[in-house]
């Protein structure tokens, strides 16, 4: 945009040395109206028009004429987004699909979905969430692979490795180790445990963790915990977090590998309590198992009785422990020759003792016997205190007349069973 004003007069221009003001040059002529050149060298000063005087303007002027806002746009509406209106017919949403229901009155739908959650939990994949990100959510993930063997009754837990542990400690690393306990029943009691790696959030272990006396029965109502915790020589393990399998989805003899994230569950009490709902009493579970085999050799009438391990034992000791150690009696009482003892184990409630005592005996009188099997915790300068018994004879039952019965029937061969401790027929003295 150009401007142009007529001359002022030359009392009104002001000095060219104010400094608020801006000089405009006069505008130029068209080249049409322009004056044709002349010929001669020094044309006379009267033809030539005066110069224009230049015109001077404000800052306020200037701003003013110069700056244009342009075309003011509308603004757009929240409908222009959202409308409510079509010009054109929108398709109507499909129908929704009516559940058939089963025989059992349950929907096919719903039938299908919990079928694939137990897929997807058999196979881990709804364990934690990988994609999150936060600290406070993602934990890390742990690989292991577990196999039942059920002819030793023996439960193989190999922890492989894990990955992205939260950081625990100030440097921004971590001591990881993982603990292994069965639910439901005493934490001290089949608790396993790796060793600790140091300063490390990717930690790999391959280590194999075995727990032994584990039957069919067992599969079936236990689940398996592992927990990752942050080993602190100055203060409390700290806990990172968890994963739980429950075994009765752990086909006999296969080996079934897990990749899982770690969550942080909040322990209950009620757990604990879940042997007793399965109709299993509660105290036979507390008190552990032990392994014995029988063997009758019938060209020296001899009764082999062979205490190989215990396990799962109830602590009796403040320390959480128990010092443990077997005695058997032959019933009815033949003397001091019906009376043995095993070795003390210190501060374990999973001993091993594999030690075997002998017993002559005939075999005809053989089936009138009874054979007392009882663990106890043994102090020093105190009595011993009694943790469990069991007892094997013609008057026993399930697993227990079994083993026996098999004892006597195929003689010459070592016959194994794991047997449930109780308190019922508990010794008056040791």
């Amino acid at each position: 945009m150009s401007v142009s004003k007529p001359p002022l007069p030359q009392s009104h221009i002001p000095s060219p040395a104010s400094s608020n003001h801006l000089t405009i040059p006069p505008p130029s002529m068209p080249s049409s109206t322009s004056p044709a050149p002349s010929t001669s060298p020094n044309p006379p000063a009267a033809s030539l028009p005066p110069p224009a005087s230049p015109v001077k303007i404000s800052m306020q002027e200037h701003f003013a004429i110069n700056v244009c806002p342009g075309p003011i746009l509308p603004i757009p509406q929240i409908s222009d987004f959202f409308p409510r209106f079509h010009d054109f017919p929108i398709a109507p949403p499909p129908p929704r699909e009516k559940k058939i229901l089963r025989e059992n009155g349950e929907p096919e739908g719903e039938k299908d979905e919990e079928k694939e959650k137990e897929r997807r939990e058999e196979n881990g994949e709804d364990k934690g969430d990988l994609g999150d990100s936060d600290d406070e959510t993602y934990l890390g993930t742990l690989e292991f692979s577990l196999l039942f063997d059920q002819e030793n009754n023996c439960l193989h837990c190999t922890i492989n490795k894990a990955k992205g542990l939260k950081a625990m400690d100030s440097n921004g690393l971590a001591d990881p180790y993982v603990k292994l306990h069965l639910l439901p029943g005493a934490s001290k009691a089949n608790k396993l445990r790796t060793k600790t790696l140091k300063n490390t959030l990717n930690p790999v272990w391959n280590e194999t963790l075995v727990y032994h006396g584990i039957t069919a029965a067992d599969m079936t109502t236990k689940t398996l915990r592992l927990c990752v915790c942050d080993m602190d020589r100055l203060g409390r393990n700290e806990f990172i977090g968890e994963v739980r399998v429950a075994l009765k989805k752990l086909r006999e003899g296969e080996s079934k590998k897990y990749n899982m994230g770690l969550e942080r569950i909040a322990q209950n009490k009620e757990s604990n309590n879940q042997t007793g709902e399965q109709g299993g009493p509660v105290a036979e579970e507390e008190r552990g198992r032990i392994l014995v085999s029988l063997c009758y050799v019938a060209e020296k009438s001899t009764l082999c009785v062979g205490i190989i391990r215990c396990a799962h034992l109830a602590a009796m000791d403040s320390n959480g422990y128990s010092d443990p150690f077997v005695k058997i009696v032959l019933q009815p009482d033949m003397g001091k020759k019906s009376k043995y003892k095993t070795s003390v184990k210190k501060k374990t409630l999973n001993p091993e003792f594999n030690e075997e005592f002998l017993y002559e005996v005939p075999k005809d009188q053989l089936a009138k016997k009874t054979l007392e099997i009882s663990v106890w915790d043994y102090d020093l300068g105190m009595s011993n205190d009694f943790i469990g018994g069991v007892e094997l004879g013609i008057n026993a039952k399930g697993e227990r007349l079994k083993h026996w019965f098999e004892c006597l029937k195929f003689a010459g061969k070592k016959v194994e069973y794991w047997h449930t401790l109780t308190q019922q027929g508990a010794p008056s003295s040791d």
